[in-house]
């Protein structure tokens, strides 16, 4: 029999695709793609606002108003904040410290104790002088009492010597012994006042064991310390201190410059400065020329100026780095027509355009600007920013509009 007969033969219909399922299959491709695009917009709305809301450190100044500057710029210098007075306070005396009652940055009053040194030795001595003293004042008292005797003695031989009962012999003899006692009293006197001098020595080596304030001012170092010694000449090498603390009148501070000695001619007595400080740059300080050092520095070809502020502020710190441009006299008006001063550090060139990025409501604000001429280090602005506006002097972040700024 034959098998083969009775197999079966694949059935070729079973085989075929379902117009349903087909149709379902093609349906499912147009809302994939649909999906990938709406999570692609997403995304990029996602970095866009991203983008849009970092945060970028910039450093920023105020424009100043144009009419500020009352004359143009003759010269620029830079130089350093330094006090007129400024004393590191030494002792008199070489002693072991025994107590310090001062810290950097404390304000002192003239006459305030600032450190005690150890004055077990004055003592002894005040001691010693005053006990020599008192024996010196004994012996006048003794030398009083005898020389008295001894006047009343020789008022006796002279009456007896009168009624020719004492001899000139003994009559001479009283006399000098009264006088004797008179010169060794006046002696005694004069010793008294030795011991008092020396006592009064003694007083001001226990006195120069106190180290006080010569005048009033800030503290900015302190030299000392317990258990040191400290002498007013360089002794015992770098195990003996010269000094105590040094000590800065505030109210003396005034800037000192180099000017080369080329533009000196250029600087004049009472002349109007803007200085910079390098801590604040946005903040532009009025001073003026005080006094010109009558000496040039051959090493260097530079002649020293002084320059007082014109209101101190306690922002001002001694050492510090400060920028000064020296102000002509003669009265410029700004016949540019100029709204605004500021910086040149903060005009940018983009595209070809003269650009300044504001900072408005903590984001940066791109302006397109006309700039007019530099005052110095700042520059005139025509147009594009106004005074009072806050601009970029610096950022280490490519800038554009729309970012979101923090200012240091």
């Amino acid at each position: 029999m034959d098998d083969s007969k009775d197999r079966k033969l694949p059935d070729l219909a079973s085989l075929r695709i379902d117009a349903s399922a087909r149709t379902t299959g093609t349906s499912k491709r147009p809302r994939l793609i649909i999906a990938a695009v709406v999570a692609l917009l997403i995304m990029i709305v996602l970095i866009s606002v991203a983008v849009k809301n970092k945060k970028v450190t910039v450093e920023v100044a105020i424009a100043r108003p144009a009419a500020e500057s009352k004359g143009a710029v003759v010269l620029n210098a830079s130089g350093y904040v330094t006090p007129r007075r400024r004393s590191t306070i030494a002792a008199k005396i070489t002693a072991r410290v025994r107590e310090m009652l001062v810290e950097e940055g404390m304000q002192v009053k003239e006459g305030q104790v600032l450190a005690y040194l150890d004055d077990s030795d004055a003592k002894v001595r005040l001691a010693a002088a005053q006990a020599a003293l008192q024996v010196a004042r004994a012996g006048v008292k003794e030398l009083e009492v005898n020389e008295v005797d001894a006047v009343r003695t020789l008022r006796r031989v002279k009456n007896l010597h009168r009624e020719k009962v004492a001899s000139r012999e003994n009559l001479d003899h009283t006399q000098a012994a009264a006088d004797a006692l008179g010169a060794r009293r006046k002696l005694a006197l004069e010793q008294v006042q030795s011991a008092q001098a020396q006592m009064e020595v003694a007083r001001q080596d226990l006195d120069n064991c106190t180290v006080r304030a010569p005048f009033p001012g800030i503290v900015v170092s302190k030299d000392a310390q317990v258990g040191e010694m400290v002498s007013p000449i360089s002794a015992g090498g770098g195990f003996t201190r010269t000094g105590i603390a040094t000590i800065v009148d505030m109210d003396s501070l005034e800037i000192e410059v180099d000017v080369n000695e080329s533009y000196i001619a250029k600087v004049t007595a009472g002349q109007k400065v803007d200085a910079v400080l390098d801590a604040y740059p946005d903040w532009h300080i009025p001073a003026s020329v005080r006094t010109t050092i009558p000496t040039a520095d051959r090493q260097k070809a530079t002649v020293k100026v002084r320059i007082a502020f014109d209101k101190l502020d306690p922002r001002i710190l001694p050492d510090m780095g400060v920028k000064v441009s020296f102000i002509s006299s003669e009265t410029t008006a700004p016949a540019t027509g100029a709204q605004a001063i500021i910086p040149k550090e903060a005009l940018r060139d983009a595209d070809g355009k003269q650009v300044v990025f504001a900072v408005v409501n903590g984001r940066i604000e791109q302006r397109a600007v006309k700039p007019g001429p530099q005052r110095g280090g700042d520059v005139e602005i025509i147009s594009g920013i106004k005074a009072g506006d806050t601009v970029v002097v610096s950022s280490q972040e490519t800038l554009r509009d729309g970012l979101r700024a923090e200012t240091k």
